[in-house]
This record gives structure tokens, C-alpha cells and sequence, in this order.
């Protein structure tokens, strides 16, 4: 049984930390994940804003209305990046500062996502949680960069950045190691290192990833990358550029599944790119006998482009395909409709119906 962290005299902090209750965590069982008991196929969502929400209500009914539309896993950031402190009642997580970095484990820090981990544990959602963002969204890597000198690129192997890094690794991984609302710890949104040997980011994640399973034995972790580099028909996305390999850092010991995302838009290749690119992913993750997650995909908000994806996805259910997490989750707060970047995808409306409960519907029919 794991133990129970008492916070006695810490009122405050008592009211904002996850309950700690004993049970399994999801674990990878082959090429499936298994959750609460279940081996299978599930799907889920991204929400990068909840981790920010100030109104305790707010992140519940995200969460309830998550969990009642039958999804099961949730993305979230897990972190926001700093370089100076910015005015009272803005959310950040790290400053980020060559004389002196801080972790900020306040009501405006880390305390919000304190109650998105126990509002995940009361509606049973399972939550993967991100470390940096390779983009400059939320500070992201640029903001190490922007304390600690050098460049994107070389974050990676940037000492001073790295040891900061794994400082706030271990803030937010010993502050949720027991809960079982963790799916997974991920190493970093979307990571890429532009013309880069492919061993650069390699060699960066089979370190990373064995820290945080010397932290934290019992959760999954994985990359977060968008799964470029493998073979395929030659477009960019499965070319090596972007220094990202995706076949061999599937096979990094410590990393227990694999992700990628798609974006035909951005990416600029056709819609019908999306059943190949499932299709090589699913292979090789059946070659290394774990798991891939489809862990981003949007296409405009529509619902015709995407729902062949998740057929795809679904149909590859026992070679090597275990779950997908459409971008993104939209709802009605108390301040009003949540971001709508165009692949929004709001609670209760007709494309929910489509790529949420008839997706939902059909996994359980499966």
C-alpha cells in the first residue's frame, strides 16, 4: 500500500495538494495501456489551459464533463516558464534566472496544478504531464535560453539549463509520485533540434527518462514528440531534419510508449497523409513491443478530415495502436468559452458528438 502524506499545520497547502489513494497506476502492457484494471484502447484529450485556471470550479467542470463524455486520459502543460515575476494574480510555475532560479510552489504556482491532479483523482481522469515546451508558448525552452545563454538547439546539452530542468523534474514529480491520476510523465512538448544529429536528442532523453524513473519507479513515461523521423514516403514529416528520430528513441529503456501528433496543414502534405503515418507509427511501436499514443491531431475543426483518422487508429487497436488525444478540449467556463485555436472541439456541440462520443461509442463496441 503506498503511504499517505499528512500536511499537518499547512492548511492552505492541505486544501491545494492531490489526496493520496492507493491504487495501481496505468501501466503498458505490450502494445496496450491499462487503466484502472482495463487492458484496451482509450481515448482522451488536450488541455493546455486548465493548468492555469484560477476558479477551482472551473477546472472541476472540465474535468466532470471530461470524464462523463467517456475519455479517459488528459494532457495538460506542467509547466510555465518565467523570466521575470510577473504582476499578482498571473499564474507561473518557474523563474527562470542565471542569479537564481525559483520554483514558485504558492496559490499562483504550483498550487493550480495541485487541484487540476485532484480534481483528475476525483473524476478519474488519468493525466499526462509535460516538463518544458519546446516552443515559446508558456516560456518553453527559449526562456532557459533566455537565462542560461546559448541556443534552442543546444538546451539540450546546455549544463546550467539541464540542472534546472531536473530541479523542477523532481518539485513536481515528488509532489505527485503516489497519485494514481498520472498516466505518464512526458519530457517535453514537441521537442526538436533542427539539423542536429539525431543522437543529440537521443542521448538527452535516455538520461532524462532514467532520472525519472529513479524518481518515480511506479508511472509511465514518454517523450512527446510529434514522431518525426522514420521510414516512409519521404515527406518532411518522416524525414530526419528536425534531429528527431522516432524509431530509436522508441527503444530508450526507460521510455514506455510512444507519441505523435499530426498537423497536414502545418506540416503541408494532404489529409490522406494520415492513414500512412498511422500506419508507420503503429509498426514500428508493434516492432518494440510498446505502445503508441496518438497524442495530438487536429485538422480544422472538421469532422470528416479526422474521423478516418481515429477508424484508423481504432482498427490498429492490437498492432501497436493503444490509444489517440484530439487537440483540443473547449468548454464553457465561468469567464466564457475556453480558447478556440481552430481545432477546438467544445463540450456538447455537433463535433463533439462525432469525434468524441461516436469515437468513444466505438471503442467500446470494439
Amino acid at each position: 500500500m503506498k503511504s499517505i502524506l499528512f500536511l499537518f499545520g499547512l492548511l492552505s497547502a492541505a486544501q491545494c495538494l492531490p489526496s493520496r489513494r492507493a491504487a495501481a497506476s496505468p501501466t503498458a502492457e505490450g502494445t496496450r495501456f491499462s487503466i484502472d484494471g482495463k487492458t484496451g484502447y482509450f481515448a482522451g484529450t488536450n488541455s493546455y489551459w486548465i493548468s492555469f485556471l484560477t476558479n477551482n470550479n472551473d477546472v472541476d467542470t472540465t474535468m466532470s464533463h471530461i470524464a462523463s463524455s467517456g475519455l479517459k486520459i488528459l494532457r495538460v502543460w506542467g509547466f510555465n516558464d518565467v523570466n521575470s515575476k510577473p504582476g499578482s494574480g498571473t499564474v507561473w510555475y518557474q523563474l527562470l534566472s542565471s542569479s537564481g532560479s525559483q520554483i514558485n510552489t504558492g496559490s499562483n504556482g504550483l498550487q493550480r496544478l495541485d487541484y487540476v491532479v485532484q480534481s483528475a483523482e476525483k473524476y478519474g481522469v488519468k493525466l499526462i504531464i509535460n516538463f518544458v515546451n519546446y516552443w515559446d508558448d508558456y516560456g518553453g525552452m527559449n526562456a532557459y535560453v533566455r537565462a542560461f545563454g546559448g541556443t534552442k538547439e543546444g538546451w539540450y546539452t546546455n549544463s546550467q539549463a539541464q540542472a534546472q530542468y531536473k530541479k523542477y523534474i523532481e518539485a513536481v514529480v515528488s509532489r505527485y509520485a503516489q497519485s494514481n491520476a498520472v498516466f505518464a510523465w512526458e519530457l517535453a512538448n514537441e521537442p526538436r533540434c533542427k539539423g542536429c544529429n539525431t543522437d543529440v536528442i537521443y542521448n538527452w532523453a535516455t538520461g532524462i527518462s532514467a532520472y525519472i524513473r529513479s524518481l518515480d519507479p511506479n508511472h509511465m513515461i514518454t517523450l512527446g514528440d510529434e514522431g518525426f523521423g522514420l521510414p516512409g514516403d519521404g515527406t518532411y514529416p518522416y524525414s530526419y531534419s528536425e534531429g528527431v528520430d522516432f524509431v530509436k528513441n522508441l527503444n530508450i529503456k526507460d521510455l514506455d510508449f510512444g507519441t505523435f501528433h499530426m498537423y497536414p496543414d502545418s506540416w503541408g502534405v494532404s489529409y490522406s497523409f494520415g492513414d500512412g503515418w498511422i500506419k508507420s507509427h503503429a509498426a514500428a511501436c508493434k516492432a518494440a513491443g510498446k505502445p503508441c499514443l496518438l497524442e495530438e491531431y487536429g485538422a480544422n475543426a472538421n469532422c470528416d478530415i479526422q474521423k478516418p483518422w481515429q477508424q484508423t487508429s481504432l482498427s490498429l487497436a492490437a498492432n501497436g495502436m493503444s490509444g489517440d488525444l484530439f487537440w483540443q478540449w473547449g468548454d464553457r467556463l465561468s469567464s466564457g468559452l475556453t480558447h478556440n485555436d481552430g481545432n477546438t472541439v467544445y463540450y456538447g456541440s455537433s463535433l463533439a458528438q462525432c469525434l468524441v462520443t461516436d469515437h468513444v461509442n466505438a471503442i467500446n463496441a470494439s
